[in-house]
């Protein structure tokens, strides 16, 4: 299943910044942590991959 999510620009004096927020559903089934570092590739003009640069051990809590 796929999750389609908008692409934001803000445009800004200095530059633009482009902006791709992750589903919640997607965020907690990668297991991401506040402030995690993620590396983003080409793969082609249709195919973007994200990449943790380090694997986190610490597990989140699951809030019940």
């Amino acid at each position: 299943m796929g999750y389609p999510t908008k692409v934001q620009l803000i445009s800004r004096q200095k530059g633009n910044q482009w902006y791709v927020n992750f589903p919640n559903a997607l965020a907690e089934a990668m297991e991401f942590v506040k402030g995690e570092t993620v590396e983003w590739t080409i793969r082609s003009i249709t195919c973007l991959q994200v990449k943790r640069r380090v694997r986190h051990t610490q597990r989140r809590k699951t809030v019940r």
